[in-house]
């Protein structure tokens, strides 16, 4: 019998709740056929933090295999390269995260810190100097992510704005910014091929010149290998971190109890900002599928070879059976792995470098402003609706 097809806006937009559709299909089963506002067909979507697991390890499923196909999708335009990491499969994928890996080594990772707390600091001075109420978004989560990946790559400041601009266009979802996204992709990829040249030529210490000399024996990344990584350092180093330290920031300041072990037990914050990461639904719906290249049984369901195949990291976050009371936000929840970095072969290569983001921002904020509160009603604070990430677009604060 042929399943029954879910058409997935995954538009949800209220503040930081669950999507009620995904609540749905979570409950319903562990595996649900979906249909989404673009590309072609349908697919599967996989929910449970198990199978999420299998999906995002076994080579039965292809990331490489979507590359040139009209995939189900969120965004008109596909947002992704086909010399990306985060569309190759192993052998191909192995080789490249060993030479990216050599860039966030742990002497790199604290170098980072270093600029990284420099940055934060400059911030909240401007945000003191401008004083209560001041919009903790613009002020801190707007900036330094994008700030930091960029002095991390050496991006002249001047440069900034436009490659802001044009990650922005890359994410939004309807249907009208189709040419846009697709200008904006071609533009990025045209400067950081300029400026990759460039550093292969004349390396200087940033991260575009440590990845220019890698090497793992003989193998270094080709011209364009490096072109779409320094593209995808600079979207996934700056989107992902901004809104989360905006949803963070948002969640300890409506929430007393949170507010009060991040401001008051400082041994804590790691751990509270990792329950916070798996609790809080960053973004909407779903992102690059994958491709089933034979049949495969799973979940109770036949999966054909061809059929295209989305997981849920948000649904794996709140399964049941790996998470204890799961749709708690649990700050004293023993460490256990959440899939908000992704999982398997293409897990974040960032991630130490957000994960320090996060850690530095939240804790010198609130060891510079203890008395930190929102100024305005939770339910006047206005939220992102036009592109994947979930967000507050401002965050009034007082101290």
């Amino acid at each position: 019998m042929k399943p029954d097809v879910t058409t997935c806006p995954f538009d949800f937009a209220q503040g930081l709740e669950f999507d009620p559709t995904l609540r749905q299909l979570m409950e319903e089963g562990p595996i649900a056929r979906i249909r989404l506002p673009y590309g072609d067909g349908e697919a599967w979507l996989v929910t449970r933090y198990e199978d999420v697991r299998t999906v995002t390890t076994d080579r039965r499923f292809s990331r490489n295999a979507v590359v040139g196909r009209d995939y189900p999708r969120l965004t008109p335009e596909p947002i992704v390269q086909p010399e990306a990491i985060n569309v190759m499969d192993p052998p191909a994928s192995s080789r490249l995260r060993s030479l990216v890996s050599k860039g966030f080594a742990p002497r790199h990772v604290e170098r980072m810190r270093e600029r990284t707390q420099h940055v934060v600091n400059e911030l909240l001075d401007r945000m003191a100097e401008h004083g209560p109420p001041a919009d903790l978004f613009k002020h801190l989560a707007q900036p330094l992510p994008m700030t930091t990946i960029c002095e991390v790559l050496d991006i002249p400041e001047s440069d900034r704005p436009t490659l802001r601009s044009h990650a922005w266009t890359m994410m939004r979802m309807g249907a009208a910014g189709k040419e846009d996204a697709i200008r904006a992709k071609a533009e990025l990829r045209a400067y950081f091929a300029e400026v990759t040249a460039e550093r292969r030529a004349n390396p200087g210490d940033d991260l575009i010149s440590t990845l220019a000399t890698a090497r793992d024996g003989d193998e270094i990344l080709d011209d364009d290998e490096l072109t779409v990584m320094a593209m995808v350092l600079l979207i996934t180093g700056q989107d992902t971190t901004t809104y989360e330290i905006g949803n963070i920031s948002y969640t300890m300041l409506t929430r007393p109890e949170v507010l009060s072990v991040l401001r008051d037990r400082p041994e804590k914050r790691a751990q509270a900002i990792e329950e916070l990461l798996r609790y809080i639904p960053f973004r909407k719906g779903v992102g690059i599928p994958r491709v089933a290249l034979e049949d495969v049984e799973l979940g109770g369901v036949r999966i054909r070879a061809g059929d295209f195949v989305h997981v849920s990291y948000l649904a794996a976050n709140r399964d049941g059976d790996r998470f204890e009371r799961p749709d708690e936000l649990d700050l004293e929840r023993p460490s256990q792995p959440h899939m908000t970095f992704g999982w398997g072969g293409h897990h974040c290569l960032g991630a130490p470098l957000a994960s320090l983001e996060f850690e530095v921002a939240i804790g010198t904020l609130l060891d510079r402003f203890p008395g930190l509160k929102l100024a305005v009603a939770e339910d006047e604070v206005p939220w992102n609706t036009n592109s994947i990430w979930r967000y507050p677009l401002e965050l009034p604060v007082a101290w």
